[in-house]
C-alpha cells in the first residue's frame, strides 16, 4: 500500500522547472523538434570532432563552430546554433534571437517555466536542457528522441555546485543504462532517479515505474522531463500516475511493503569524509549517501531482497573500500554472505585514495578555491586512513531473488578492467540464462557449438613441434580470453553440435589416455569442469538444433 506521505505530485518546486504548464511544455517540445535539437541534429551542426569534444565537457570547439554558424544565411542553421549556444554552452543570447528560434514558446515562456532569466534584453539559462536518445531495435521499435533538463554542470557555471545539485546525463547514469538487462517487467523501481534517465528507459519495457529520490528538486526535474517528453514516452499528461509514480524519501523507505520485478539504481555511492555536526545540507545529495565509508552501498545491497518479487532482479552501480592487504571482493562477499540471493559483482576499476579525492573534488568544482581544495583533499586522505583503506573499487552489481523452492546458483566476483562491448546488458542477461541452463541441465548430455564471436590463437616458439600457448578469445560481450590445455583445445575443436559432451570426452580419453600415470576419473572430472566454465563464460553454447540425448 502506497504511503501518501511519500507521493510527489508537485508541479511547482522552488528553483526547479515548472511542470504545471502543459501548454508551454507542448510548445517547447514542438519548437525543439522543429529545430532538430536532437542528438543527431546537434552532432551534424557541430561536426564530428567538436561534438566529441563536447561529450567530454570540452566546450571550446563547439564555441568556435557555433560562432561561425550563428551568422549563417540558412535560418534553420542559425536558429539551431542559437539554442546550442544558449543551453549546451550556457552562452547568453538576445531575446530577439531566442524568440526567432523558439517561436512557439518564446523567451517569456522559458521564463515562466523556470528555464531562463532575462536581464537587459539578454537571455540566460538557469537549467541545462539537452537532447538525449537511443537507437531503435532492429525491428524499428524501442528508439527515442528526448530532452533532459538538469542543473547547469560545473563547466557551465562558476563556483562550487549547489549541494542539492541535480545531475544530468553523466558517465555513471549511461553506464547503468548500458548495463541493465531489459525484458518485459510489470513493475520496476528506479531508486535514486535524479533527473529521470533510468525511468525513461524502463518505460519502454516495463508497464509501471516507481521513481524515488531523497531530493524534492530531483523529483521536480524528473516530473518536468516526463511531461516534456510525454508524447515520445507514450504518457498521458493528465494521468501520469498510471505509468509512473514519483516518491520522495530515502533508499527503500518510500516503497516499504512493495515488491518489483526489476530494481535499477545509481545510488549516491561516493565515499565522502563525514564531519561532526554535519547536516544533509552540507552534502551533495546527488552523490553523497550520508553514511561513513561505503555504508550506503552495503545497506542497499543487504536490504534489496525485501523489495524484489520472486525471480526479481536488481542492477546497480557502487563503490567499495579495499583495506590494506585485503582482496577487493572481501567486502562485497561479506555484505551478502547468507543473503539467499544470486550475486554477480564486476569491478571495473580501482583507484587509490589520492585519485579518488581528486576525481570527486573536481566533480563538484571544489578545486577552484586552492585553500578549500587543500583542506578537503586532506579530509579525504584522513578519512580513508582512519579505516586503513588503500583503494576504492567501482563496478556493476547484479542481484536476484530466487523463485520459491530454488537455491541461488550464481555467485561471481570478478575484475574486468579492459574495454567491453556496449551496451553490455544483453550479454549479462545471456550469461545469467546460461548459468540457469547449466544449473538445470546435465552438461555431459548436451550438444555444444562454438559461439560465433570466438576465435582461437596458437603461439609457439620458432621450430617448436607444438604450440606452447592456446587461447580462445571473444570478440563481443565481456571479451574474455581463456587459456586452454591441449585436451580442452581438442574438445573445443570438436564442438560442432554433432556429438554430445560425453561422447567427445570419451573420444579424448581414448586418444590421450592409456599411460600408467593417466588418471581417467580425474581427467574426465577436470574436463567436464573446464567445459562447464566455457559454457558459463559464453565460449561454448548449447546447439539450438539439437535436443539432449
Amino acid at each position: 500500500m502506497t504511503d501518501t506521505a511519500f507521493l510527489f505530485t508537485a508541479g511547482n518546486t522552488a528553483d526547479a522547472p515548472r511542470s504545471d504548464q502543459p501548454g508551454l511544455l507542448q510548445a517547447l517540445a514542438g519548437d525543439l523538434r522543429a529545430l532538430s535539437y536532437t542528438v543527431d541534429g546537434v552532432a551534424a551542426l557541430l561536426g564530428e570532432s567538436a561534438s566529441a569534444a563536447l561529450s567530454r565537457d570540452q566546450v571550446v570547439p563547439a564555441l568556435l563552430a557555433t560562432e561561425r554558424l550563428k551568422d549563417s544565411h540558412d535560418p534553420a542553421v542559425r536558429s539551431l546554433a542559437v539554442i546550442v549556444r544558449l543551453w549546451l554552452l550556457a552562452v547568453p543570447q538576445s531575446v530577439a534571437d531566442v524568440d526567432s528560434a523558439l517561436p512557439g514558446i518564446r523567451t517569456q515562456g522559458l521564463v515562466e517555466l523556470g528555464l531562463a532569466s532575462v536581464d537587459g534584453g539578454v537571455v540566460r539559462v538557469t537549467v541545462d536542457l539537452r537532447p538525449y536518445g537511443w537507437d531503435a531495435n532492429a525491428d524499428g521499435s524501442g528508439g527515442a528522441e528526448l530532452w533532459v533538463a538538469s542543473d547547469l554542470a560545473a563547466h557551465q557555471q562558476p563556483g562550487v555546485l549547489r549541494h542539492d545539485h541535480v545531475l544530468g546525463i553523466g558517465r555513471a547514469s549511461t553506464t547503468l543504462v548500458q548495463t541493465t538487462f531489459r525484458q518485459h517487467t510489470k513493475r520496476a523501481l528506479d531508486l535514486g532517479t535524479g533527473c529521470g534517465i533510468q525511468t525513461f528507459h524502463l518505460l519502454h519495457h516495463c508497464e509501471h515505474v516507481t521513481a524515488t529520490d531523497i531530493s524534492e528538486r530531483a523529483l521536480a526535474f524528473t516530473r518536468f522531463n516526463l511531461l516534456l517528453n510525454a508524447a515520445e514516452l507514450e504518457l498521458d499528461p493528465q494521468d501520469l500516475e498510471s505509468r509512473v509514480s514519483l516518491r520522495l524519501g530515502s533508499l527503500l523507505d518510500p516503497v516499504e511493503g512493495e515488491q518489483f520485478g526489476l530494481v535499477v539504481s545509481n545510488p549516491p555511492f561516493v565515499i565522502t569524509p563525514r564531519t561532526g555536526g554535519e547536516s544533509s545540507s552540507d552534502q551533495f545529495t546527488y552523490r553523497d549517501g550520508g553514511l561513513p565509508g561505503d555504508g550506503i552501498v552495503a545497506a542497499l545491497v543487504q536490504s534489496i531482497a525485501k523489495v524484489l518479487e520472486p525471480g526479481g532482479t536488481a542492477q546497480m552501480l557502487g563503490n567499495w573500500e579495499v583495506t590494506e592487504g585485503a582482496d577487493w571482493k572481501d567486502r562485497p562477499t561479506a555484505w551478502l554472505a547468507d543473503s539467499g540471493l544470486d550475486v554477480w559483482f564486476i569491478q571495473r576499476e580501482q583507484v587509490d585514495p589520492e585519485q579518488y579525492a581528486e576525481t570527486w573534488l573536481q566533480d563538484a568544482s571544489q578545486n577552484r578555491d586552492r585553500e578549500q581544495y587543500k583542506e578537503s583533499y586532506a579530509a579525504y586522505l584522513d578519512d580513508f586512513a582512519s579505516r586503513n583503506v588503500e583503494g576504492v573499487g567501482f563496478g556493476m552489481i547484479w542481484l536476484r531473488r530466487p523463485e520459491p523452492g530454488h537455491q541461488p546458483t550464481i555467485s561471481r566476483f570478478e575484475e574486468i578492467t579492459y574495454p567491453i562491448e556496449q551496451p553490455i546488458g544483453p550479454h549479462l542477461g545471456a550469461a545469467v540464462e546460461r548459468a540457469d541452463w547449466v544449473a538445470a541441465t546435465p552438461v555431459a548430455d548436451a550438444h555444444l557449438v562454438v559461439a560465433e564471436d570466438v576465435t582461437e590463437e596458437r603461439h609457439q616458439r620458432p621450430g617448436a613441434a607444438h604450440p606452447g600457448v592456446i587461447l580462445l578469445r571473444q570478440g563481443a560481450g565481456l571479451r574474455r580470453t581463456n587459456l586452454l590445455s591441449t585436451e580442452l583445445a581438442g574438445f573445443a575443436s570438436a564442438c560442432d553440435g554433432q556429438l554430445s559432451v560425453r561422447q567427445i570426452v570419451a573420444a579424448l580419453v581414448s586418444l590421450l589416455g592409456g599411460g600408467e600415470d593417466f588418471d581417467e576419473d580425474a581427467f574426465r572430472e577436470g574436463l567436464y569442469r573446464d567445459v562447464t566454465n566455457l559454457v558459463l563464460e559464453g565460449f561454448l553454447l548449447p546447439d539450438p538444433t539439437q535436443t539432449s540425448q
